[in-house]
Order: C-alpha cells, then sequence, then structure tokens
C-alpha cells in the first residue's frame, strides 16, 4: 500500500529533470498533465548540466538548454532552474536528497516519462529516487506496457497508486507513484535533433 499522508504544509512542486536537449513541446504537454492531474502549486524544469547516460559531445551547451527551456516554458507555473547545477549535483537520486534538505517544508514529486521508468533500474542508486518522494509517471508512445512491467514497477507494485487518486499523490509519504494516461505527445529531443541534422532517429 502506498505511504500514509503527510501531516506537514507547504507548498506540492513537480520535479521534471532532464537535458532539455533540446527543450521541446513534448516537455511542455507532460508539464501541464503533470500540473492538472497532480495538483501542483509548481512544476521545476531541473536541467541537467550534463547526464551521465549521455554522451557530452552529441549535448548543447549548458547555457544554450537553459535559454531554449526559458523560451518554451511560458505557463507562469512553470520555473526553469539551474539547481541541479548550484547543487553540484551529477545524479538523479542526489538531486532529490538536496532539495529535501534545502526544501523541508516542500512537498516535491518526481514527473518522468513512461521511458524513463522502463530504465530507471540503470540509473545510479535507483531506488533511492523511489524513497526520496512520490514519482508521477506519464504514458508515452509504444511505453506503457514496458513501463508496467519494468523491474522497478515490479518492486514498487505495492505502492502503485490508482489514477484517480493522482490529485494526492503530492500529499503521499514515498514510495508512492502513479502512472498517468492521457492524451499523449509523441515528441522527443532525439527526433528533433536528427530533423535538424537531416537523418531518421529510426534508421
Amino acid at each position: 500500500m502506498a505511504g500514509p499522508i503527510q501531516r506537514r504544509a507547504g507548498p506540492r512542486i513537480g520535479l521534471l529533470g532532464g537535458s532539455f536537449n533540446p527543450a521541446h513541446e513534448g516537455h511542455l504537454h507532460i508539464s501541464l498533465l503533470a500540473l492538472d492531474h497532480l495538483a501542483l502549486d509548481e512544476l521545476w524544469w531541473l536541467v541537467s548540466p550534463q547526464n551521465p547516460l549521455k554522451p557530452a559531445d552529441d549535448m548543447a551547451g549548458f547555457g544554450d538548454r537553459l535559454a531554449g527551456a526559458c523560451e518554451l516554458a511560458d505557463d507562469p507555473r512553470i520555473t526553469v532552474s539551474d539547481m541541479e547545477r548550484r547543487l553540484g549535483t551529477r545524479y538523479t537520486a542526489d538531486t532529490l536528497r538536496a532539495l529535501n534538505k534545502r526544501f523541508p517544508r516542500t512537498n516535491f514529486v518526481w514527473v518522468m516519462g513512461a521511458d524513463n521508468l522502463v530504465q530507471i533500474s540503470s540509473w545510479r542508486n535507483w531506488t533511492a529516487i523511489f524513497e526520496a518522494m512520490p514519482i508521477a509517471v506519464f504514458d508515452r508512445p509504444t511505453y506503457s506496457y514496458g513501463a508496467l512491467g519494468s523491474g522497478a514497477a515490479q518492486r514498487y507494485a505495492s505502492s502503485r497508486i490508482d489514477q484517480r487518486q493522482a490529485h494526492g499523490l503530492a500529499g503521499l509519504a514515498p514510495p508512492a507513484w502513479v502512472l498517468v494516461r492521457g492524451k499523449l505527445h509523441a515528441a522527443s529531443a532525439t527526433s528533433i535533433r536528427g530533423s535538424r541534422e537531416g537523418f531518421d532517429e529510426d534508421l
């Protein structure tokens, strides 16, 4: 069963991390869904200085990625942040632990796409992510089945809540997570880079 309702008061803030290489409509789509379905006050885009799982030679400069994200995030509830660079963290587990320490009265929710749930078990200290804060997983084209069959989903199956309870996720003590199904958006940073460079990512 999911964790007990938290008694503390404080803002409900979603965290969407990533390289944003580049930021695109898919990021904005999942953010607006999260703000709505999770009843969040704000959502922060945590632009990573360098994703440890992605090659540096395929990465635009941090300033360019941050600026692109700021240009796209035109909803006042979305804040583009360089917090990860200021914290000096490289791995998600370390970032979330540092944010919980810095903002002890904030009810954070980690937001990610279903594709990340498929691969999260390859992330460093990945179980600490589930233990740090509730997690909202948003469906992406072709990933839903694989996400629910993933090792992470199986390990934390008893902590999953029904989508109809997603609005209360921020008030639950971790581990607690939800898979939110809704209108899908096919945009991805890889396909956008591919179209700019004149090739198809599927070739």
